[in-house]
């Protein structure tokens, strides 16, 4: 047997075990077995030997969680928040983190938390978040750990208080969260209420690039264009500006857009510039906007057009770009006297 014709064999065999795995939990599911009503959803859902199906997921979950099987109770608030297999409802998401919250499902907790912390289909009330995020952290819960941390930094139902938010998410880092990593980064860089320190911010926002956080690579781009703890070294901006772009990040498609328009560690490139812009713009990033109404207002790479370039002002301004702002009147000036 060829080692080509050994692999099939496998994949027949995998095949087939995983198709008898679905059966036994179809016909035990069929029987009102909750744990096999709850595996058949999770099957349905990740598309396990089966084509993925949010519908038939949610159905098998519903018959799961009216026998009290917490863990369905919490995907189909998941799937609710989320709009998967049902239209986006928070009521209905409510109404099941809460039952798997009550028997004491820490991610449900988390996400009772996240539902307050943002007035997300409830009034925001950050007393309340903080009370599921507690109850969660309590447990271990990382995610809550990290919103605990936001909560503090963000001046949210408590006072500004940096420390108390390291506090919170250097805990959660212990387990390598990695937004934990991103928002140390962010407060060690910014040192408002802790001692600025950019050895520091560099660490943490490397732990984060490592694990793939867009948001790191930005900064640790920005870190590199200013030369601001580093010695200034514009390739590696670039590099670490392209990780995040390539990761759909519109403020890296924006920085790699922003060197290649300027010429900023390598030759002006116009058509470069545009094609990042533009990708930035579709994601509303309000600064790509403004650089493309600019580019198309001056001329770069593109035929001198004010009306395009009143267009890409008005979107930027749209979303709250000052100079955009400005620009729309100037041109709309100049318009009007045409």
């Amino acid at each position: 047997m060829t080692k080509l014709e050994d692999l099939l064999e496998q994949q027949i065999k995998i095949a087939a075990a995983i198709e008898a795995e679905v059966k036994k939990n179809q016909d035990a599911a069929d029987k009102g077995d909750s744990e096999a009503q709850f595996q058949l959803a999770v099957i349905n859902y990740k598309g396990q030997g089966v084509k993925q199906n949010f519908g038939e997921a949610m159905k098998c979950f519903k018959l799961a969680a009216a026998k009290g099987h917490t863990a369905a109770e919490f995907f189909l608030g998941d799937m609710f928040a989320k709009g998967q297999g049902a239209a986006q409802n928070y009521a209905e998401a409510l109404h099941y983190f809460q039952l798997a919250a009550a028997k004491d499902h820490s991610q449900a907790q988390y996400m009772l938390g996240m539902m307050f912390d943002g007035g997300k289909g409830v009034k925001e009330d950050f007393k309340v978040a903080m009370n599921w995020y507690k109850l969660a952290a309590k447990k271990n819960n990382v995610d809550a750990m990290c919103g605990l941390g936001s909560m503090y930094e963000n001046h949210h139902g408590v006072e500004q208080d940096d420390m108390e938010a390291v506090l919170w998410y250097k805990l959660a880092a212990q387990h390598e969260h990695i937004e934990a990593y991103y928002r140390l980064g962010i407060i060690y860089s910014k040192g408002k209420s802790i001692k600025k320190d950019l050895s520091e911010a560099m660490r943490w926002f490397s732990l984060g690039s490592e694990k793939g956080h867009s948001g790191a690579q930005v900064s640790i781009g920005l870190m590199y264009q200013a030369g601001d703890g580093v010695e200034q070294n514009h390739k590696k901006a670039m590099s670490y500006y392209k990780m995040a772009a390539s990761l759909g990040n519109s403020e890296g498609q924006y920085k790699v857009g922003f060197m290649y328009q300027n010429g900023i560690g390598l030759n002006v490139d116009y058509a470069q510039a545009l094609y990042w812009y533009s990708l930035a713009a579709e994601h509303d990033n309000a600064h790509a906007q403004s650089a493309l109404g600019f580019m198309h207002e001056h001329g770069q790479g593109v035929n001198e057009d004010e009306t395009k370039a009143l267009m890409y002002f008005k979107k930027a301004a749209k979303n709250g770009d000052e100079t955009a702002i400005r620009n729309c009147s100037l041109i709309e000036a100049r318009l009007e006297k045409k």
